[in-house]
């Protein structure tokens, strides 16, 4: 029946468009099909729930998912019993046994923390208490000269090796998920987007649109859903627009969507390199609002730097609703990475840097603020029955992908 009111919603004429908005009961919907979105999705349907994923592009993964390091983290950079701790550290676990025992390519290559200045010491025998009181093992640090044997072309005092760390191919891990969910009756959307909703009852409506009809929005004229949904549990997963979508929600108390802040991270690639100069993940010693520009391999074995932390202003919340970001590369700001990557990487060649692509981070706190934790809330904070919001999911989230989705099952679920 569900299947069949959104091959309708495909066929509307704009007349149709117009009439009053279908009703439809669902059991589960997860908004978003990024792969935290994807994971929650999986989760619930091997736990037999009928799930739906309804998602604003034209496939899977098309945001913040697809642009990043693709890092498996060991859990070493986060406040012991955060979230992002706890959640980093299982889903390492279980990131690594879903590739091995579904074929996702994958590879522990281990990552070195570097020390270029012995003012950076202390920072980094702080990331080793941290990192071990977390429960990664396997940490160790190197003087300079054990770190610099390991990787010739690296130059630095001391370093904190991390053997757990690794990466994965993203899109891989993203096609195999969503397969899995598929296989156990979960229904994909794409093109579709939430609009809004509100309480009625104690049954959270959901309106839906299909994504064309927002093309030509203004961003204040009333948007009409085509179709309403009265899940049993909805998941907000957005990503990027989590906040803003959950403005939209009548009946949720804004007091407890927290303030949304954005941060491009641009990355570049190491041009006319037949052979990559590193064979471990390296990084710097981490600075605000990000991990510092680092270098990943990618499992070919290109080398890419970054990201570096550009903070964005002027995003309101129907841009933000709209996911209307600049994932551009401007080529001038390579001149800041070649310092940066120099004092870890000296042999740096002028030129050798190309734009690559560029990322948004959805971040819940602000320039020269305190970092802030992965926000998962459901109807015991914010009183909304069958309505749970992911806010703030940044770097862990794909290490951490799995694990929300096992805790938000766990929780949520009636």
């Amino acid at each position: 029946m569900l299947k069949h009111t959104l091959k309708s919603l495909r066929r509307m004429s704009t007349t149709a468009a117009a009439a009053p908005a279908a009703k439809e009961k669902v059991d589960c919907v997860v908004i978003g099909a990024g792969v935290v979105g994807i994971a929650v999705a999986r989760e619930l349907a091997l736990k037999g729930r009928e799930v739906l994923v309804l998602d604003s592009g034209p496939t899977f993964g098309t945001g913040t998912s697809s642009r990043n390091s693709e890092v498996i983290h060991a859990g070493i950079y986060y406040p012991l019993n955060s979230l992002k701790a706890i959640f980093c550290v299982r889903g390492r676990e279980l990131l690594y046994k879903y590739c091995s025992e579904h074929e996702v390519p994958h590879k522990q290559i281990g990552k070195l923390i570097v020390a270029t200045r012995p003012l950076e010491i202390p920072k980094l025998n702080d990331l080793m208490k941290r990192g071990t009181a977390n429960g990664v093992h396997g940490l160790r640090m190197l003087e300079g000269f054990e770190a610099m044997k390991m990787e010739p072309e690296l130059q630095c005092v001391k370093a904190l090796l991390s053997p757990a760390s690794g990466i994965v191919d993203s899109h891989s891990l993203m096609l195999s998920l969503v397969g899995e969910a598929e296989n156990h009756g979960t229904t994909f959307s794409n093109n579709t987007s939430v609009i809004g909703g509100h309480l009625e009852g104690n049954c959270t409506n959901v309106y839906i649109s299909e994504s064309k009809n927002l093309q030509n929005w203004d961003g204040v004229s009333p948007l009409q859903p085509e179709l309403t949904l009265i899940p049993k549990l909805v998941v907000n997963s957005a990503g990027l627009s989590a906040p803003a979508l959950a403005k939209r929600f009548i009946g949720l108390d804004n007091v407890f969507i927290p303030p949304a802040y954005y941060a491009r991270g641009c990355y570049f690639s190491l041009a006319n390199s037949k052979v990559a100069p590193f064979k471990h993940l390296i990084y710097p010693i981490p600075e605000d609002g990000g991990l510092g520009v680092h270098v990943t391999l990618d499992l070919d074995g290109q080398i890419k730097f970054g990201p570096d932390v550009e903070w964005i202003d002027g995003i309101d919340d129907t841009l933000s609703f709209l996911n209307r970001f600049d994932y551009s590369v401007n080529a001038n700001r390579a001149e800041r990475f070649y310092p940066e990557i120099r004092k870890y990487y000296p042999d740096l060649q002028d030129g050798s840097l190309q734009p690559s692509y560029a990322g948004i981070r959805p971040k819940l706190s602000g320039p020269r603020q305190s970092p802030i934790d992965f926000v998962i809330q459901g109807e015991d904070t914010h009183g909304v029955p069958g309505l749970v919001n992911l806010f703030g999911i940044e770097s862990p989230g794909l290490t951490s992908s799995m694990a929300i989705a096992e805790y938000v099952a766990a929780k949520f679920l009636r």
